[in-house]
């Protein structure tokens, strides 16, 4: 079996970056974002990337580092606060966004990983989500057609894989992960520690190896929040 461990973030990516790529990323705002691989995406250059993506971070964080460097041309989103960068692109004509409801999104994700290019649901019927798409009735209800999402490159952080891709997620790290995993053409990840081969309990793993290319461990990390609201002390 080949060796799917790389040195570094640069590494892993290498021969599978250029312009125009449509790419999966895992991440729930700061939680589970793959930084070392997007840092190396956007050290690299590449431009007119479409991500799709719950949200793009921060500014200056997660995919918020390439829309600073103009990398990014669209996104496909569900989340599109905390970014005033984005905001700016958006308002400014510089950013094409495709809005797309939290559940659809992972669930179009989940849907290009399977095979499946399409299927039909109830939610944004009737709002501007729905426009432009296919409408259909079941049971006397409308719901829409949205397509499934096939990704030339898939973005992954991860706390554990084995030598062979297997992979585990930490608690809510777990999020659009795996489904992001599953739908790109080539998946890379990023963990926090690879353990030997059998050293992971079969019936823990989220992310099966067969879905896995490339591997690189990223650590160590800084914990990073978004917001942190604390109480004044109390004088005694």
């Amino acid at each position: 079996m080949a060796n799917k461990l790389y040195p570094d973030a640069a590494a892993a990516l290498d021969g599978l970056l250029r312009d125009g790529l449509l790419i999966a990323c895992g991440g729930f705002g700061l939680c589970g974002i793959p930084e070392r691989l997007l840092d190396a995406v956007r050290d690299s250059g590449v431009k007119d990337l479409t991500f799709a993506s719950n949200n793009a971070g921060i500014d200056g964080e997660g995919i918020g580092k390439l829309l600073r460097t103009r990398q990014v041309r669209k996104m496909i989103s569900s989340y599109v606060g905390e970014n005033k960068e984005f905001e700016r692109q958006y308002l400014s004509g510089e950013l094409e966004v495709e809005f797309c409801p939290q559940g659809t999104l992972a669930e179009r994700m989940r849907a290009g990983g399977a095979g499946i290019p399409g299927f039909y649901t109830r939610t944004g019927v009737g709002t501007l989500v729905a426009e432009g798409k296919e409408v259909k009735s079941f049971r006397g209800e409308d719901y829409i057609l949205e397509e499934g999402i096939f990704a030339d490159l898939a973005l992954v952080k991860a706390w554990k894989a084995d030598e062979t891709g297997n992979v585990v997620f930490r608690k809510t790290a777990r999020n659009f992960n795996v489904p992001a995993a599953t739908c790109g053409k080539v998946c890379v990840v990023e963990v926090e520690e690879i353990v030997p081969t059998g050293s992971l309990d079969p019936d823990a793993i989220h992310l099966p190896g067969v879905y896995v290319q490339r591997l690189v461990v990223g650590a160590p990390y800084d914990k990073k929040i978004e917001f942190r609201t604390v109480r004044e002390k109390e004088t005694a």
